[in-house]
């Protein structure tokens, strides 16, 4: 399955290059929204929350009003958790603080878990280089994707990896590094980072894997189905 991505910025819908590298902006956010609403899931990040400069969600509430949607972005604690499952999120996604000390933060984790049903659950695994990162994907941790999922499995209903490395570039993605994280949980997967094409949806789909889409949407490289 492909799942749009509806990254948000200052109010506007972005694109970033890795992480960083602002290549596309687009300030009419309910453009997109209508465009998308025909996918069952979008996923959508406060990537404001996420960085501590305030937040998108009196945004998102009008987002989840019109789809349905996973919401992430700046999910510290069970209060933000619930802030944005009331909005209308149908699942949040949880990242960084679920590690701590260069490990799973297991006790969080568990907290979060029991607040909100891990069925609400999705957590982010970021890799570059091999490693987990944290922090906005700047701060590496000495533990894999494999090793991460392996300990959070209990705690929540499904996994999102990124791979950091292709992420924004249109190169595609590292099947291999998703199937490696694939085999090593039974929950749910999406993968982001980099896909750009309809086999790679398709080559994903096939590992039972559904894959999160930006910036070959917004570029047109990979084409919404009746838009030729």
């Amino acid at each position: 399955m492909l799942i749009p991505a509806i990254d948000l910025q200052n109010g506007a819908v972005v694109q970033l290059v890795q992480g960083e590298q602002l290549a596309i902006r687009h300030d009419d956010v309910f453009a997109w929204v209508r465009r998308f609403e025909r996918y069952p899931k979008v996923q959508v990040i406060d990537l404001d929350a996420a960085m501590g400069r305030g937040d998108n969600l009196s945004l998102v509430r009008r987002i989840a009003g019109a789809l349905s949607c996973r919401v992430g972005g700046g999910i510290r604690t069970v209060e933000r958790a619930r802030d944005v499952l009331a909005a209308g999120a149908q699942q949040i996604i949880a990242g960084s603080a679920l590690f701590k000390d260069g490990a799973p933060n297991l006790a969080f984790a568990r907290e979060l878990s029991e607040a909100v049903g891990a069925d609400r659950i999705i957590a982010a695994v970021d890799s570059r280089g091999g490693h987990v990162v944290v922090h906005g994907w700047k701060t590496p941790l000495p533990l894999t994707a494999v090793d991460a999922v392996r300990a959070l499995e209990p705690y929540c209903n499904e996994f999102l990896y990124t791979h950091v490395d292709t992420e924004g570039l249109m190169r595609g993605t590292d099947t291999e590094a998703i199937r490696s994280v694939r085999g090593a949980t039974a929950r749910r997967l999406t993968a982001a980072g980099g896909v750009t094409t309809q086999e790679e949806v398709d080559e994903l789909d096939a590992m039972g894997v559904d894959a999160v889409v930006g910036m070959a949407l917004y570029t047109g490289r990979l084409k919404l189905p009746g838009e030729g």
